[in-house]
C-alpha cells in the first residue's frame, strides 16, 4: 500500500520517452494525483536518447554491470541528452497535462552530494541525499520536479548517475515512497510470469542464477536498498498500462513488491 501523506518517487525509464501516449497517460495520472494533494517526484533516465545522440557523434556504448561507463568525451553528449532533450519531453508533457513543472537536476539547489564512483566508468557519479529544502519548496507550492540524474561533485566536474540509484537517493531525502517504473511489468520469473513480491534472499538467488542481470539487477538492488533502509515495500512496475498508474494514485500496490525483509 502506498502512504498517501509521503512523496511519491516515481522514477521513469527512458523507453517512456519515445512513447507519446506512455508520457501523456503518465502526465495526466501525476496531474490527477497531485490535484488530490500528493506530492510527487519525477525522476528519469533516458538511455535510449543517450544512445542516439552517441551514435550521431559516433561514439560508442559500453556498459559495465549494467552501468554505462561514461569517457570523458562523451560526457558533453550524455549531459545534453538527459538534463537538455530528456528533461524538457517530460516537462513539456506534464505542461500539457496542466502540471506546473519544474525541470531540474541533481546538480540543483544543494540537494545532494557527489563522487566519481568508480574509476573504471569514468565519469560516473555516487550520489548521497544532502539538503531537502529546494525540493520541499517546489514540492509546498503543489509543483511537479522533474530531475534528470545528472549531478556535479565539489570540484565542478559533471558526473552521469544511474537514474535508478539517483530515484533511491531522493527517496531517502525526502523520506519518500520509491516506485520504479519501467517498458516492463515488474520483476519475471524464467518462464516470463510477473513475480508479486521480492525479498533479499530470493532477490540473491535469482541474480545467482541469471534471472534478474543486467539494468534489472540495478534497479532490483536500488530498491532493495531503499526498502531495507526506510523497512517499507519498494514497487517495481510498468508506465505501459493506465490502470496500474490509476491504481497507484488510488494507493494500491503495482508491479513487483520489493520487501524490506
Amino acid at each position: 500500500m502506498t502512504n498517501s501523506n509521503k512523496t511519491l518517487v516515481i522514477k521513469v525509464g527512458g523507453a517512456l520517452l519515445q512513447c507519446e501516449m506512455g508520457m501523456a497517460r503518465l502526465m495526466d495520472t501525476a496531474a490527477k494525483m497531485i490535484a488530490k494533494g500528493q506530492k510527487l517526484i519525477l525522476v528519469h533516465g533516458g538511455g535510449c536518447l543517450v544512445d542516439e545522440q552517441l551514435t550521431a557523434n559516433g561514439m560508442k556504448t559500453e556498459k559495465l554491470d549494467g552501468l554505462r561507463v561514461t569517457p570523458a568525451e562523451q560526457v558533453p553528449v550524455i549531459v545534453g541528452a538527459l538534463a537538455g532533450t530528456s528533461n524538457k519531453l517530460l516537462q513539456a508533457a506534464a505542461i500539457k497535462s496542466g502540471v506546473t513543472a519544474i525541470g531540474m537536476s541533481l546538480a540543483d539547489g544543494d540537494i545532494i552530494t557527489a563522487k566519481i564512483k568508480d574509476h573504471r566508468l569514468g565519469f560516473v557519479g555516487e550520489v548521497m541525499p544532502k539538503n531537502p529544502s529546494y525540493l520541499e519548496f517546489i514540492l509546498s507550492q503543489g509543483w511537479l520536479p522533474i530531475v534528470s540524474s545528472i549531478a556535479i561533485d565539489e570540484c565542478g566536474q559533471q558526473l552521469n548517475v544511474n537514474a535508478d540509484q539517483a530515484a533511491t537517493v531522493l527517496a531517502k531525502l525526502v523520506d519518500g515512497q520509491l516506485v520504479l517504473l519501467s517498458d516492463v511489468s515488474g520483476v519475471l520469473d524464467g518462464k516470463g510470469q510477473l513475480i508479486k513480491s521480492l525479498n533479499r534472499a530470493q532477490i540473491e538467488e535469482l541474480t545467482h542464477i541469471g534471472v534478474i542481470e543486467k539494468g534489472m539487477k540495478v534497479k532490483v538492488e536500488a530498491a532493495l536498498e531503499v526498502a531495507e533502509l526506510m523497512g517499507q515495500p519498494v514497487q517495481v512496475a510498468s508506465w505501459r498500462s493506465a490502470e496500474q498508474l490509476i491504481a497507484l494514485s488510488n494507493g494500491e500496490a503495482i508491479g513487483t513488491q520489493i520487501k524490506p525483509n
